[in-house]
């Protein structure tokens, strides 16, 4: 299925027979097992009366690519961002205690990148003064998305050399009974072990060693391409040629080519990325200078507040992150950035919709959360070249910390590396000259909205602009649109409630206008998987949808 339809394969290629054994020992779903981040739950879902329809994993109206509570009372928990499984776990194993059920077993399964979060941590710490019917299962493949990184990574390696008893063992300091490690893809040995650690009372660690792909040679041997490999021949393994429809490049890409090419000349730049080197392309920077690139592993947090005190030392910071990433760093974002005004430059990845990763992934929330914040320059291009020149403006030096958001896949300009040019901050753009009503957009919703007054020829009718900045606004430009339409209709990928159309809405009523203002953008809900083509549709921010609402009011 995984080799027709895309989706998550080696991490559920490297756990199938401790799938198959927890299934076998434990009770569930009386007994509660949680798959942190559930990149490696397939087989879980498969095991778990969901073989029929696994057809239609990720795709829309299916089963979702990751463990949903309301999808199976199987799934004890929802889980697509890394590191919560231990301290869901504990609540549910402290909450059965409150109950008086001393006999159900709760069961975390989490990796070595993920348990090396602070929040993991903060779990296990928790967890280590409790007397709970608590297993955490430490699958030790020495890999996340990308090879794992840091000291915590190193300790298990010489753990697993290591042959002679340990006596200084990291989680037995924090009160866990810990045993292994043993060959996690033995399943007697697996299944004798999870046995008799069932009958053992308290907080009890199994430290197992998997290798990410097993069983197809390609996956084991390039794991960070068949993490989501897209669609492969299940016969050979070999990944299939994607069809060249778009010769324009990923807008991470251009994004780490760019960064490349600025540190180049500019010695003070660094790169920083928590645990996305391949996904976000700052993999091109630390190849090219690896002492200026860090790759800090699953601590968005770390990530923020590192970028920070970079920053004040003279560094000429690129965070790049995953806008659905970004929120677990809030706090830092807001008091160790913004709140002391240190110009982090934050490129936002994987902002508006994402497609089949669903829910947990898309980028909905990112304006909404970042233009309340005083000192921030919130920024979204329209196509690769406007990336490009956003970030040489960001290194030429800002006052304020910026947030460059831009979306998943490829742009529409092939020749996209042309010469740099300084953009302004806080100036919008006039793309279409009509007489009738303004659109007013930010990033590439620009080309949906293109797309529609193209189709019914509305040019002469349509004004078109690229506001650019959400923050700070081109009220110069707004005033004169607001004095020429009567009728303004705002475009965005991300949530409506906060986003920006209420931005304009607040304008106007700042300043007494009376247009009619139509915001487009998706409504107060969680959409869930499908492609973006789809998703957009949905959320009435596609070409079609667009095209029908400007009839609508012509």
């Amino acid at each position: 299925m995984v080799a027709t339809k895309e989706g998550h394969l080696g991490a559920s290629l490297g756990v199938v027979e401790l799938t198959i054994a927890l299934h076998y020992v434990f009770n569930t779903p009386d007994d509660k097992l949680v798959w942190d981040v559930g990149h490696q739950a397939y087989g879980h879902k498969i095991l778990t009366g969901r073989k029929a329809n696994f057809h239609t994993n990720r795709l829309q109206g299916g089963i979702s690519g990751f463990p949903k509570m309301s999808e199976s009372r199987y799934d004890a928990f929802g889980t697509g961002h890394s590191s919560t499984s231990i301290s869901a776990v504990l609540g549910m194993a402290l909450a059965s205690q409150l109950k008086g059920d001393t006999k159900k077993q709760h069961i975390a399964v989490i990796g070595d990148a993920s348990i090396a979060s602070g929040m993991a941590f903060e779990a296990l710490n928790h967890a280590g003064v409790t007397n709970t019917n608590l297993l955490v299962i430490l699958n030790d493949n020495a890999i996340g998305i990308d090879p794992s990184v840091g000291a915590l990574k190193q300790y298990l390696l010489k753990v697993t050399l290591d042959k002679s008893p340990n006596t200084d063992n990291i989680f037995e300091a924090l009160n866990f009974k810990y045993s292994g490690p043993i060959d996690g893809h033995n399943l007697n040995e697996l299944i004798s072990e999870l046995n008799r650690l069932k009958e053992i009372e308290g907080p009890k660690l199994l430290h197992i060693i998997t290798k990410k792909g097993k069983g197809l040679r390609q996956a084991e041997e390039n794991q960070v391409l068949y993490h989501a490999p897209g669609k492969f021949d299940a016969a050979t393994g070999e990944i299939l040629p994607k069809k060249k429809e778009n010769l324009a490049p990923k807008f991470q890409d251009v994004f780490g080519k760019t960064l490349v090419e600025l540190a180049s000349e500019n010695k003070n730049i660094i790169g920083i990325t928590p645990a996305m080197p391949t996904g976000s392309s700052l993999k091109y920077m630390m190849e090219a200078f690896p002492d200026r690139a860090f790759d800090v592993g699953i601590a968005e947090q770390h990530a923020i507040t590192f970028s920070a005190g970079m920053a004040t030392q003279g560094f000429t910071v690129f965070c790049n992150i995953y806008s659905t990433f970004l929120q677990r760093a809030y706090d830092q974002l807001i008091h160790d950035v913004c709140l002391q005004n240190i110009p982090v430059i934050f490129c936002l990845d994987r902002a508006g919709m994402v497609g089949e990763d669903g829910a947990t992934h898309h980028g909905i929330f990112d304006i909404s959360f970042l233009r309340c914040i005083p000192n921030l320059i919130l920024f979204a291009p329209r196509n690769e070249v406007e990336l490009r020149n956003i970030l040489y403006t960001a290194q030429l030096g800002l006052k304020h910390p910026i947030a460059i958001r831009y979306p998943r896949g490829c742009g529409t300009i092939i020749d996209w590396q042309q010469p740099f040019s300084k953009i302004e901050i806080g100036k919008g753009v006039q793309l279409l000259r009509g007489k009738s009503m303004a659109i007013l957009t930010i990033g590439t919703m620009v080309t949906n909205a293109i797309t529609a007054i193209n189709e019914c020829d509305f040019s002469k009718k349509v004004s078109l602009y690229d506001m650019r900045f959400i923050k700070p606004l081109d009220e110069e430009l707004l005033h004169s649109i607001f004095n020429k339409y009567d009728t303004i209709i705002t475009l965005e990928d991300g949530i409506i409630s906060g986003g920006f159309g209420s931005t304009i809405l607040e304008f106007s009523a700042k300043n007494n206008f009376k247009n009619t203002i139509k915001c487009l953008g998706i409504s107060d809900k969680f959409p869930n998987q499908g492609s973006i083509e789809e998703l957009q549709d949905l959320a009435g921010i596609s070409s079609e949808k667009i095209k029908n609402i400007i009839n609508s009011y012509l």
